[in-house]
């Protein structure tokens, strides 16, 4: 039978939607060309047109322009990345090989926090407060989906303190900062998510994730 719904995107709209998806990847390696100021807008525009809950849009955007404020970014995370190397034990070694950033390298540097005045939204989060977390990454799988689109590498950075990071770029109280994008040009995407081509883990089966009715149920037909 023909697919009859009028709201469906051509094969070749819909296709794009999913091998987007399919190709994007937490980039660690970038070239230092500048990104262009047309393409970083578009890709801010893609974040700030995310969901969230009770339209809150708890996102806020630092571009960090200063390059001795990078290197300053740079320890903080230097200092962490040490640290995590530590708490993992006997895979610490292993840790220390990956390259977890590109905060000297990337052309673009943005830190995603949520907003100040937060607890003033209830809609949606009275029971589920850190959904306001869950709509800002939203925000910043957007802006992912669209980087790859653009043929622009993006890679999420979160091995920092953050009370230390929102010291030093003077957030007010109650803001939160939970993401460094390193945002650039690449030589070439990786052609499996980089932490499965060094065998650090590996993707789940799809089947193994998804119940039916019960946790991990698999139901009746």
């Amino acid at each position: 039978m023909p697919d009859r719904n009028p709201h469906r995107y051509p094969d070749a709209e819909r296709s794009a939607v999913y091998r987007v998806i399919a190709e994007r990847r937490d980039m660690r390696h970038f070239r230092p060309d500048p990104v262009a100021p047309e393409v970083l807008e578009r890709l801010l525009w893609a974040a700030h047109h995310a969901p969230s809950v009770g339209f809150m849009q708890p996102w806020r955007f630092i571009r960090i322009a200063d390059r001795t404020l990078r290197e300053r970014m740079h320890a903080l995370v230097e200092t962490e990345r040490r640290a995590t190397a530590r708490a993992l034990g006997e895979r610490e070694d292993d840790f220390m090989r990956l390259k977890v950033e590109g905060l000297l390298d990337a052309g673009e540097v943005l830190v995603v926090a949520l907003a100040d005045g937060r607890e003033g939204h209830v809609f949606g989060r009275r029971t589920l407060p850190e959904m306001d977390l869950a709509s800002t990454a939203c925000a910043i799988q957007n802006m992912w989906l669209a980087a790859r689109a653009e043929g622009i590498g993006l890679g999420w950075v979160s091995i920092f303190e953050p009370a230390e990071l929102a010291a030093l770029l003077a957030m007010p109280a109650g803001a939160r900062p939970v993401a460094i994008l390193c945002i650039g040009h690449v030589d070439e995407f990786y052609p499996k998510p980089m932490l499965e081509l060094h065998d650090w883990a590996r993707r789940q089966p799809l089947e193994s994730v998804v119940f039916r009715d019960r946790w991990g149920g698999c139901g009746e037909e």
